[in-house]
């Protein structure tokens, strides 16, 4: 249910992807083929759906906060699209997803817990690239159950499952043969026989609503979606990173890289939470629908950051 992890295992492999007809938001073309952007001026991009624009924007507001010239384009589109924008100069800076990114650049790591996949991805990352401090906030695949069958159930962690003789657990197809999936529950948790249902959804309404009318007992869905807390859901703790860590972390150009963009950065990531992802996400889906650049400025003057 990872949001595009496939990648190739070096950037100057991106050379061969053909034209995605996704253009950049805020310019209307083909990424690949507009102007550098100016060498005083840091330009934010950010994966095409709200909580990356929300991240970019915070980047974006704190950075102009401390002097710094700044250039939005966000909402860019998929991964394969917003890496080969930034090696062509176009963007310099990126929030990213620390293990995707790390598959991305090598689709042969194995690392998975925080602090193994941000060493390798330092060290996947190609020349010309940084990635900063990442932030204690993550959004990546969660195994949930209702409160009432956590409770019926004593489950606190994945490995409690093993509890829990034949249940069921429902996700996207590609579950069944995901690592991190029914064969990690295998090999890692030592849990078998699971009835496993697909649902084709990501961890939506669909899979939501058979949880809780109980079709499926456990269900994986992105643990910064609003849906969890607003159904007082059990997020199992996952003790041995069957999941890979998914930290939030800036990409950043190595020559648009001061002092002074890095203070602003790290000083974000080191306040950024999974529960301010929460929140922030509930606040752009719900009845308000207020913007990610309200959302931005309202956490940042929250924080003290600007």
């Amino acid at each position: 249910m990872s949001r595009s992890i496939t990648g190739f295992r070096k950037l100057a492999a991106l050379a061969a992807v053909s034209a995605l007809g996704l253009g950049l938001a805020a310019c209307g073309g083909d990424p690949t083929e507009g102007e550098a952007a100016a060498s005083d001026t840091i330009v934010i991009g950010s994966g095409d759906f709200p909580e990356a624009e929300i991240i970019g924007q915070i980047y974006a507001q704190a950075l102009e906060a401390g002097g710094v010239k700044v250039e939005t384009k966000l909402a860019t589109g998929p991964r394969e699209t917003y890496v080969k924008a930034l090696q062509n100069g176009e963007l310099d800076l990126i929030p990213e997803y620390s293990g995707n990114l790390l598959t991305y650049f090598d689709p042969e790591a194995t690392a998975t817990s925080p602090e193994d996949v941000v060493a390798a991805l330092r060290d996947a990352v190609p020349d010309g690239y940084e990635v900063l401090e990442p932030a204690p906030a993550e959004d990546k695949d969660s195994l949930n159950v209702t409160s009432e069958f956590a409770a019926a159930n004593g489950l606190v962690t994945i490995a409690d499952l093993a509890k829990v003789p034949g249940f069921s657990l429902g996700a996207n197809p590609e579950f069944a043969e995901r690592s991190y999936g029914i064969p990690g529950l295998e090999s890692v948790y030592g849990i078998t026989g699971v009835e496993f249902i697909p649902i084709a959804d990501g961890g939506g309404p669909k899979t939501l609503k058979s949880l809780l009318d109980g079709d499926v007992d456990v269900a994986d869905i992105y643990s910064t979606t609003p849906s969890i807390p607003e159904n007082d859901l059990v997020t199992l703790e996952d003790p041995k990173n069957l999941i890979a860590a998914q930290n939030i972390i800036p990409l950043i150009n190595s020559e648009k890289l001061t002092d002074e963009v890095t203070e602003i950065l790290n000083g974000i990531s080191a306040q950024l939470t999974t529960q301010d992802l929460l929140d922030l996400n509930t606040e752009n889906q719900g009845p308000d629908k207020t913007s990610p650049k309200e959302l931005a400025k309202k956490w940042l003057t929250e924080k003290g950051l600007i």
